[in-house]
């Protein structure tokens, strides 16, 4: 889908070179006596009908603006590396004119992502989390003596027991300052409760920023914080948190410093200390590559301390799937986790992870991440180690992803690339009926100087262009098939001779004036039957070949 859209933007990417009919490595000179030429031919002082003055004013400018971009250095390097479109991008003002190509590819860069950053700046970037709780152990550790007393006791009990809701927005206030506001809502058995939190941060400088938090909820009370990150060095930074909540026991004092280490270009190595309600100290280290995810852990506190280690392949498809496995073992028990994630649509991404631990039994974890919103649904098969529970806890989810993903996840992905493609071929042919009508426009435009063209190689015996054909040539020989596919090109070559000779570049001919691509995305050609000398000349050059006539080998030897 990619690749379409790219060729979308190459077929509305005017070629400047093409119009002005010069080499990429044209001179200054050349450039001028091309735009002086066409200035002469499209002038709108030249023609007094309103419409063909309209068509001169429109066919001048974009010669005049192909002129301006390719005259000067600065903006034809930058347009010879990313087109129209990088020209388009704010910021190359302010830019020191005298780059090399790999300097002005590393600033379009850099400003892209400051567009980017600024586009992200003005919006309120919402962020949510929706869990749901399913207790399902009914299904499994269920009482044959306690459901014959109640009534439909033949059916297993699954009610939801804990609910989790919390969402957030940003909203910048400057350039460096940021306000973000979130709150929650939490149920678990019939009790439940909530916290709003204000946060506001501030960027300080490029190695480190700064945020003040203020907290109100129903269960914890009132909770203020403070939290400051620093670069200490380009491969290592520190993270120092606060933070005093007013509980209904009294304060509660906490603190936390966390320091990384960048260890090599994909591993990374964490040391956090903290202290307060769960004091521990822990240290871990991750390594991230292309292909796989890996993680281990070490935390002695209290009340909790543990080992965990964790692995994620990652696999090279389209839909990024991923599967992963972890062991986490402490006082707390040990817990064994496995799963697969993969992306089911443009936004949305699903997976399904089973945890078994001792003594906490047997839970199967869903998960889908859409764009900034996350769902979670955890649901609690048995608190005893049961094969059947993890058996169907790992074959349930396969069997019902396999059948949604053909029947649902399938037909919808097709019928919406079906959809975009559809669009894209209306937007083709509105601009191909564009492009059409200005080649028109442009023909008109040429008829008076064509003519004095043609008089005077006539009175020389010079170069006339009898044929020319612009497009994909058929290999069946019916005329009408074959000008279906090209366009008749006759009168803007002619206009491009100058003292009985034609020189075309290397460009593609689509865009000279009085040309437009009858079959966009299709290999297309020129062939060209002229007269030089009274002599018949005939040749079939490709698209984007160079050209140069009148030439000896093109010569058509008469038949004695």
């Amino acid at each position: 889908m990619a690749a379409s859209l790219d060729d979308e933007f190459e077929f509305n990417n005017q070629d400047y070179y093409s119009l002005l009919n010069v080499r990429k490595e044209a001179t200054l000179e050349e450039l001028k006596a091309s735009y002086r030429r066409l200035c002469m031919l499209y002038h709108p002082d030249k023609h007094r009908d309103p419409e063909l003055k309209r068509q001169a004013e429109q066919l001048f400018n974009q010669v005049h603006q192909a002129y301006e971009v390719l005259s000067d250095a600065h903006s034809r390097a930058i347009y010879d590396i990313f087109g129209k479109k990088g020209l388009e991008v704010e910021g190359w003002e302010v830019v020191e004119r005298k780059r090399t190509p790999a300097e002005i590819r590393e600033e379009y860069e850099r400003l892209q992502r400051e567009r980017e950053e600024r586009r992200l700046q003005q919006r309120t970037n919402p962020k949510g989390t929706i869990s749901v709780g399913v207790d399902a152990t009914d299904l499994f550790d269920r009482y044959d003596e306690d459901f014959e007393e109640m009534p439909g006791g033949g059916f297993p009990h699954i009610e939801i027991n804990k609910m989790h809701i919390s969402q957030s927005i940003e909203a910048p206030l400057t350039n460096s300052d940021t306000a973000v506001l979130s709150g929650s809502l939490s149920t678990h058995n019939g009790n439940g409760g909530g916290n709003i939190n204000m946060t506001v941060r501030r960027v300080m400088s490029a190695k480190g920023w700064g945020e003040v938090e203020l907290g109100a909820g129903d269960i914890l009370g009132p909770l203020i914080g403070l939290k400051v990150f620093r670069n200490l060095t380009p491969r290592c930074f520190l993270t120092a948190q606060c933070g005093l909540q007013f509980s209904p026991r009294g304060l509660r004092p906490s603190c936390s410093l966390m320091t990384a280490r960048h260890l090599d270009q994909n591993t990374m190595g964490y040391l956090q200390w903290r202290w307060g309600p769960n004091s521990a100290m822990t240290t871990s280290l991750v390594r991230d590559t292309k292909s796989s995810h890996f993680t281990l852990a070490l935390q002695l506190g209290v009340p909790h301390s543990y080992l965990m280690m964790s692995y994620q392949y990652k696999f090279q498809d389209e839909d990024q799937t991923k599967v992963k496995g972890s062991v986490k073992t402490g006082w707390f028990g040990t817990v064994v986790e496995y799963g697969a994630e993969r992306k089911i649509s443009r936004h949305s991404v699903l997976s399904a992870t089973v945890s078994i631990g001792v003594p906490q039994g047997v839970t199967l974890k869903i998960k889908l991440a859409r764009a900034s919103q996350t769902y979670l649904f955890p649901v609690h098969l048995t608190d005893q180690l049961l094969p059947s529970a993890v058996f169907y806890a790992t074959v349930g989810p396969l069997l019902v992803y396999m059948a949604i993903h053909r029947l649902v996840i399938i037909p919808y992905t097709h019928a919406q690339k079906e959809q975009e493609l559809e669009l894209q071929r209306k937007s083709s042919a509105t601009d191909i009926a564009k492009k059409k009508q200005e080649a028109e426009s442009a023909v008109l435009l040429m008829q008076e100087s064509v003519r004095r063209i043609i008089e005077a190689e006539e009175s020389k015996m010079g170069l006339i262009i009898l044929n020319a054909w612009y497009g994909k040539f058929v290999s069946d020989t019916s005329q009408k098939q074959e000008k279906a596919k090209v366009i008749d090109v006759t009168v803007p070559l002619q206009c491009l001779v100058k003292d009985s000779k034609l020189i075309l570049t290397e460009a593609s001919k689509a865009g000279l004036p009085g040309f437009y691509d009858p079959c966009v995305g299709e290999e297309k050609s020129l062939k060209l039957l002229y007269q030089f000398r009274g002599v018949m000349h005939q040749v079939i050059s490709a698209d984007t070949e160079p050209l140069r006539i009148p030439k000896q080998s093109h010569r058509i030897e008469s038949e004695s």
